[in-house]
């Protein structure tokens, strides 16, 4: 299977989809309903009891799909989703133990940073492509414009408040490669199983940058 590295994760779509999943029978079915719209790098959130049995379903019944794990905080979330056969790793913030535990796996990391400090200690240990979570809360689009400047070779993917309506502006920037957004799988849409409604959202999103 090809080793992938985070840049490649987040230069395959304009959006990484941010899933939470209460049921495992639900992990398929939109998998591909995601696939069938352009969408395979999926980050799978490790906010519920469900969330790494969901990953494990995807990775075995859905070759197509590149499942990731996010809200990966610490060495037990990154040895679990790898052991789930999570493909890269999202987290919501960053620790030198966090990357550290990342780079033994080698599975690629999407860092959450939120302050030049945060893309600092990233960038010691390696990380050039980092998600910056909250976006929107922590000054959105003004604030990547100002970091290009001093970080000009980072590469983002902004997540926490992206839209439909907002992602084209953090899209058009130079220095941010994908957005993440929570509104590819709308809950109502999982839990009445209105798979060609999350196929149609995906399509939508997939031609954002196009």
């Amino acid at each position: 299977m090809q080793t992938l590295t985070a840049l490649q994760v987040m230069q395959d779509a304009p959006v990484i989809p941010v899933i939470v999943l209460d049921q495992v029978q639900d992990a398929v079915p939109l998998a591909r309903a995601l696939v069938a719209g352009g969408i395979r790098m999926l980050e799978i959130t490790l906010r519920t009891p469900q969330a790494l049995a969901c990953i494990e379903a995807i990775a075995r019944e859905v070759p197509q799909a590149v499942p990731g794990a996010g809200t990966v905080r610490n060495r037990a979330d990154v040895q679990a989703a790898q052991r789930a056969g999570a493909r890269f790793l999202v987290s919501p913030g960053y620790t030198h133990a966090l990357g550290q535990a990342a780079h033994a796996t080698g599975l690629p990391l999407l860092p959450g940073v939120a302050t030049g400090s945060e893309i600092m200690a990233a960038l010691d240990d390696g990380y050039t492509a980092l998600k910056f979570f909250p976006a929107l809360a922590s000054g959105g689009t003004a604030l990547l414009k100002a970091w290009n400047g001093p970080f000009a070779e980072v590469r983002f993917c902004p997540t926490g408040g992206i839209s439909p309506q907002n992602a084209p502006d953090f899209l058009a920037l130079p220095n941010v490669a994908c957005v993440g957004g929570s509104w590819l799988t709308p809950t109502e849409a999982i839990t009445r199983q209105n798979w060609d409604g999350i196929t149609r959202l995906a399509t939508q999103a997939a031609q954002l940058r196009s």
